[in-house]
């Protein structure tokens, strides 16, 4: 039997709409994923450590309040940090298109914006999961 994908789907900062985070964790529940959502506001360092626990092949951030050039980033290095270099992290959310380059210069994989349709998602982490 082939493992199942692990995702984290995490709300990192103090964004306080998770509407989407919901929506795509959903739909990758329905792709065959076994999601762990940890809900609002979490900081990078509960991310992480959630991430360690949980041995999630996935770190899904949404984020809506702006702060992703420093929250992302922190989340990879958090991870970088206790030994998790085979994670996939992909962040979504309201995110300029100028930002998105140097999101994935940090090692942010990808980055969805809105109006992303799920099923692109689901194919890129399916893809791109070791």
């Amino acid at each position: 039997m082939e493992k199942r994908i692990r995702v984290l789907v995490a709300k990192p900062g103090l964004d306080g709409h998770d509407r989407g985070a919901k929506v795509v964790a959903r739909a990758l529940r329905d792709a065959g994923f076994e999601v762990i959502y940890t809900g609002l506001r979490q900081t990078p360092e509960q991310i992480a450590e959630a991430s360690l626990q949980e041995d999630v092949n996935v770190v899904a951030m949404s984020l809506l309040s702006g702060a992703h050039n420093t929250l992302f980033p922190k989340v990879v290095n958090l991870l970088k940090e206790k030994g998790m270099n085979d994670v996939l992290v992909v962040g979504g959310g309201v995110i300029p298109d100028a930002d998105i380059p140097g999101l994935k210069q940090a090692g942010v994989a990808e980055v969805f914006t809105p109006g992303t349709p799920t099923a692109n998602i689901v194919d890129f982490i399916k893809s791109n999961v070791k």
